[in-house]
């Protein structure tokens, strides 16, 4: 099945995200109509495929290789949903692609400092893993978690950094 046909479906969002990431699980030609999908596809269409890169990511990271700097374009994207999928992926990559990843750093930044909480998290996310895997980025990001920690009021995004921070400093 097409992945277009996916999304044109009566089903729900979590359905729609669960056949997709099987369709690529089985075939990982299709990672380039997801590509695609997303690069033109409507907001909702967009937050679809970035919810779908989350997942993809944890399991097939070599298929974003050639993508990760477009990933990285879309961080700050309007839509809540790229916002919270695109640094989760981005997250997901940075034990494969450390370096490549670390372009993501100054968009992760901004997202950190988001009203949202959930976007505040998965930048969190992006941002801790990005230190943990990519060396020469460590001590910087640190010193900014360390800024972080002591203005954010949530505590499952605070937690996100003291656990990242335990786990270096090891």
């Amino acid at each position: 099945m097409k992945l277009q046909e996916i999304l044109d479906t009566n089903l729900k969002p979590k359905e729609k995200v669960t056949k997709i990431v099987n369709e690529i699980t089985n075939n990982k030609e299709n990672f380039t109509e997801l590509i695609n999908l997303f690069r033109s596809g409507n907001d909702i269409t967009k937050g679809t495929c970035a919810e779908v890169m989350k997942f993809v990511s944890q399991n097939t990271p070599e298929v974003f290789l050639p993508y990760i700097d477009e990933l990285i374009e879309y961080i700050d994207y309007k839509t809540p949903r790229v916002k919270w999928g695109i640094p989760r992926s981005i997250g997901h990559l940075a034990k494969t692609y450390p370096h490549k990843v670390g372009n993501a750093v100054p968009k992760l930044l901004e997202n950190a400092k988001n009203k949202s909480t959930v976007v505040r998290w998965c930048a969190a996310f992006g941002l801790t893993e990005i230190a943990k895997y990519n060396k020469e980025l460590q001590d910087e990001l640190v010193n900014k978690f360390d800024q972080i920690i002591r203005i954010e009021q949530n505590n499952g995004v605070k937690n996100v950094y003291l656990k990242a921070l335990k786990e270096i400093q090891k």
